[in-house]
């Protein structure tokens, strides 16, 4: 009778949560599944027992104290993983950009991509691993060796968040275009991930709901006890605080969130532009070596608009086709002349040039440039193998042959090369005397731009982010811009302006997607074989769709939730009628049974000596007398 209540509260505060779960139990090795639990958190072989959780706490304060470490850790991994993610469309760029610092060809962007999946999912897992010890009642315990392991985190992240802030802070111009595109499927997700976690946040709700009522309902006249169970009943309704009121604020934030979100692809199917022309980023590099005849010819079979290439100056006047500020990437220079493999492309001659290799990196390389390109046929690897770099007036005759339009960038040579002063007027005059079709050049560099007008009056002249007067005064009518430019109101001034906009460099679907949906004329990419392939916008739908979508999405998960919350009101509710029932019984002990107790205390005061119990007997009326036998003493015990 002593140890009734103490039973019945445990069973209060434990119960519910283990007939919850008790299908671990039936499905699967308990103990097992505790000690692995505890293993993965607190590096422990075995669960201790007595361990067990605290009513409405499940750690010491110093656990507490780290705890939003660990959730700072999560966020920052989490938010990493999400940028270099949706950074996908520059990771050629990075790789390039860290083999000029090291001087090795690699897929470092999938390096990082990796790590940083890594410590998003250790963090991730720690959560979850301390959620399920939680649940199952145990006192929370992290290790001192996934302490240090989370602050390592945290130190890595601020590192490259710090990195992206200094060095690329244009990146951040990619999110926030991604956001656009993926803005209406990321808050339909949203809502549907809310909707999952109703059903925890809601079981938590009612259950802290449930422990207040039952404690409300012992409150006895002890003043003492009240106020013990006062303060508890506060900290209930602070727990419950804390959990709902952020889970229907951002659930209430989503319903509303499409009246400020913004894409550019929920329009009018009428008011879609065409889709936009092409320019093969120094050919087709995905399809044949960069800046090669075979890139270009294969850049003109997917249907390139125009081609796009970098010319350098030889030191003999021999203008041609290259990229790097060396010739150690993209040729076989280290195998000709090491030690003239970091010198600068303008310091050699064109006799030199024309005898290296320019496509065996691309073909025999087991580390090609680009991570997702397709593998090449033997007939495009034997091809590939054998190409050289390129004049000049190599692309130019293939660009008349095919009626493609030109544009490069030219580089300047380097201080003290013989066409330092003139290799602008050098180039002008080497594109006229190759008879190709004036209207078919674009011509973008910014150099002597008077004398170009004047000697080649046919040429398109291309500026950069101009202002429109200026573009209006130098008469030029297609700008060529990053595509981050477009986050900023989609270039919309440009286009009021009736000025043509060709972005660089677009590699990526989702990305092409936006720029067609913005009304882009033209994009510079890598990728022009499957891009070419994309007849109709990625992620595009009319706002009368997405407006049904929205209302649809919202009054479902509206009942959903609702329903998931009733419905443990109801089973908590069941619980409590229960609970209460045996509680009543166990705390409120009648007359009768007081009385009984009395009787059976007398009866064992009677049986104590043999006596005793003959004289009970011999004085009761109309019994006859009785000799007593002696009473054989046994020698087991007597039962409890």
């Amino acid at each position: 009778m002593l140890n009734v209540n103490n039973i019945e509260t445990e069973s209060q505060e434990t119960g519910r949560w283990r007939n919850f779960n008790s299908w671990i139990k039936r499905n699967f090795n308990y103990e097992c599944y505790l000690n692995f639990l505890t293993g993965c958190y607190s590096c422990k072989l075995e669960a201790e027992q007595r361990k067990s959780r605290r009513p409405l706490c499940c750690c010491s304060l110093l656990e507490i104290l780290f705890y939003p470490w660990l959730l700072t850790a999560l966020c920052l991994s989490v938010l990493l993983v999400f940028v270099w993610v949706e950074s996908s469309n520059e990771y050629n760029g990075f790789d390039w950009v860290v083999f000029l610092g090291t001087g090795v060809w690699f897929f470092w962007s999938l390096v990082l991509l990796s790590l940083f999946g890594i410590l998003a999912a250790y963090t991730s897992l720690l959560l979850v691993l301390g959620f399920l010890l939680c649940w199952e009642g145990k006192e929370l315990y992290l290790h001192w060796y996934h302490k240090i392991l989370i602050l390592i985190v945290i130190s890595m992240c601020l590192f490259f968040f710090w990195l992206l802030c200094t060095y690329w802070k244009d990146r951040w111009l990619t999110i926030g275009l991604s956001l656009q595109v993926y803005a209406p499927y990321l808050h339909l997700s949203s809502i549907s991930v809310m909707v999952l976690l109703s059903w925890p946040v809601a079981f938590y709700l009612i259950h802290l709901e449930g422990e207040a009522r039952i404690r409300r309902y012992k409150i006895t006249s002890n003043e003492r006890k009240r106020n013990k169970r006062c303060n508890m009943l506060t900290k209930l309704r602070a727990l419950q605080v804390a959990v709902g009121l952020p889970f229907f604020l951002i659930l209430l934030c989503l319903y509303v969130m499409p009246f400020g979100n913004y894409s550019p692809c929920i329009q009018e199917k009428d008011k879609l532009g065409p889709k936009p022309s092409f320019f093969g980023h120094r050919g087709a590099p995905m399809l044949g070596p960069e800046n090669t005849m075979m890139s270009f010819e294969k850049a003109v079979e997917h249907g390139a608009f125009g081609l796009e290439s970098d010319v350098h100056i030889s030191y003999d006047h021999v203008p041609f086709l290259m990229h790097d500020l060396s010739l150690r990437r993209t040729t076989n220079i280290k195998e000709v002349l090491p030690n003239a493999s970091l010198r600068h492309p303008s310091l050699f001659d064109w006799d030199f040039l024309a005898t290296l290799n320019a496509g065996k990196w691309f073909s025999h390389s087991q580390i090609k440039p680009f991570y997702h390109m397709k593998p090449l046929s033997e007939a495009d690897k034997e091809k590939a193998g054998n190409q050289k770099i390129p004049k000049l007036t190599d692309l130019l005759e293939l660009a008349q042959k095919e009626k493609k339009l030109v544009i490069f960038d030219l580089n300047s040579p380097v201080p003290k090369h013989p066409a330092r002063k003139e290799f602008v007027r050098l180039v002008v005059n080497v594109i006229l005397a190759s008879g190709i079709e004036q209207h078919l050049i674009v011509w973008l560099p910014g150099f002597d731009r008077k004398y170009v007008r004047s000697t080649a009056p046919g040429f398109q002249h291309v500026g950069r982010l101009f202002t429109i007067e200026r573009l209006t005064k130098e008469n030029i009518s297609r700008i060529n811009v990053d595509y981050k430019r477009l986050f900023y109101n989609g270039l919309r001034e440009y286009k009021a302006a009736n000025i043509n906009i060709n972005i660089y460099i677009v590699n990526e679907p989702w990305l092409f997607s936006l720029a067609w949906c913005s009304r882009i004329q033209s994009v510079t990419t890598d990728n022009i074989q499957v891009l070419n392939q994309i007849n109709h916008p990625y992620f595009f739908m009319t706002p009368s769709f997405y407006m049904f979508m929205w209302i649809l999405m919202d009054v479902v998960s509206a009942i959903f939730i609702f329903a998931v919350f009733y419905f443990h009101w109801w089973r908590e509710s069941q619980s409590e009628k229960i609970l209460k029932g045996i509680s009543s019984y166990t705390e409120t002990p009648s007359v009768s049974l007081q009385k009984e107790n009395t009787e059976n205390e007398a009866a064992l005061n009677v049986m104590e000596s043999p006596e005793t119990l003959t004289k009970s007997v011999g004085e009761l009326p109309g019994s006859q007398s009785i000799n007593p036998e002696p009473v054989q003493e046994t020698t087991q015990p007597l039962m409890p």
